[in-house]
Parts: structure tokens; C-alpha cells; sequence
């Protein structure tokens, strides 16, 4: 998993409430246990029509926002199923870093297990970061985990909570096997001493 520590880029304004993991990858594409590809399939029914036609107004359609790294939300993003593909396609997409009022909880641990940072904000700030990335291609955000701040293009800063823990796995980019091999060497000598009491096992 690749480190989060200061992202700049562009970001798209998705004022919708209630998106689903279904809405954000639909269940067809489901059929893969590979984590790319998939974002060529993201938000797919919004996206395309039944021809496969790219729908000119949806927002990441838009010239301004293909290269969108941060995503602007609207209220309870990633709800519905647990599918983990889910995450996989914001990822595989391009988009690292996510803010919303609120997130579903099972999307919301997935998000930091793929290396994405789901950031929870007041409305107000919310509703102040969609007009700021309204603004198209030149209102690019700076998104730092390190300080946990937002700089917008107009260089207002907003802070952020996150989990101390999640933090320190983005940073160093550890997902649940990253996290396990830090413990490498202790394992190795659990597993040595425990050879030696006990040789039969």
C-alpha cells in the first residue's frame, strides 16, 4: 500500500446524498478478486448510459475533474453493502482522500485498509470545500495527514480529526499484512522459543 502523507490535487464536487457502494461500483463488476481495473467501472450507471456513451454533465466526466484525486461528498458516502470492491475503484481511480458530513462505517474502515483518507466534517466546512472545488481545475486542495489539514486554493485551512493508529498506518503505508510484518522479528522469536520448549509440536 502506497503512503499517505501530503497530497495536492484537484477535486470534484459530489454534492448527492446516500451514494452506495452499489452506485459506486455496480454489483456486475463484482466478479474480480483483483484490485485493478476496476476504476474504469466507478460510478459506472452515472457515468455511462446503456450504450456505454460517457454522460457529458456527470462530474467526472468533465474535463476538469478527470485527473480528481479528491473527492467532495455529500452526507452517509459509501452506504449499502460491504462490498470491499467499493474502495478498490476509488482507488484504482485515482482518488486518494474523500470528505464527507458522514461515511458508513464498513466502507469508512475500508477506505483506510486501501490506502484512501475518509476525512468527517462539520456541513459548514463541508458546503465551504464544494464551492471551493466547484471552482474546476485550477482550485487545487492541499490535503497534509501529517498536520491533519485541508488548505484550500484560497489558502484557508480547515483541520481534520483522524484515528492515531489509522494515521500511523497511511503514513507508512501499512494495511493489515504491512501491520502484521512490523512484528516480524518479534514473531520469529516467539516462534523460536516456543520450538525449543516445546520441539514435538
Amino acid at each position: 500500500m502506497d503512503k499517505f502523507t501530503t497530497l495536492t490535487g484537484i477535486a470534484a464536487p459530489m454534492p448527492l446524498v446516500n451514494i452506495d457502494t452499489d452506485m459506486i461500483i455496480p454489483k456486475n463488476f463484482l466478479k474480480t478478486i483483483k484490485r485493478s481495473g476496476l476504476g474504469a467501472n466507478l460510478f459506472d450507471e452515472m457515468r455511462f448510459d446503456r450504450e456505454g456513451n460517457e454522460i457529458a454533465d456527470f462530474v467526472l466526466n468533465q474535463p476538469q475533474y478527470r485527473e480528481t484525486q479528491i473527492l467532495i461528498a455529500g452526507d452517509n458516502f459509501g452506504c449499502g453493502s460491504s462490498r470491499e470492491h467499493a474502495p478498490w475503484a476509488i482507488a484504482d481511480f485515482g482518488i486518494k482522500c474523500i470528505v464527507s458530513t458522514s461515511f458508513a462505517d464498513i466502507f469508512f474502515n475500508n477506505c483506510f485498509k486501501n490506502g484512501i483518507l475518509p476525512i468527517v466534517l462539520p456541513k459548514e466546512q463541508v458546503e465551504l470545500l464544494m464551492k471551493d472545488a466547484e471552482k474546476g481545475a485550477n482550485a487545487r486542495m492541499t490535503v497534509d495527514l501529517e498536520t491533519q489539514e485541508i488548505t484550500t486554493s484560497d489558502g484557508e485551512v480547515i483541520t481534520f480529526d483522524v484515528d492515531s493508529h489509522r494515521k500511523h498506518c497511511l503514513l507508512n503505508g501499512l494495511d493489515d499484512i504491512g501491520q502484521t510484518m512490523e512484528k516480524a522479528a518479534a514473531i520469529d522469536s516467539f516462534e523460536a522459543t516456543a520450538s525449543a520448549v516445546r520441539p514435538w509440536v
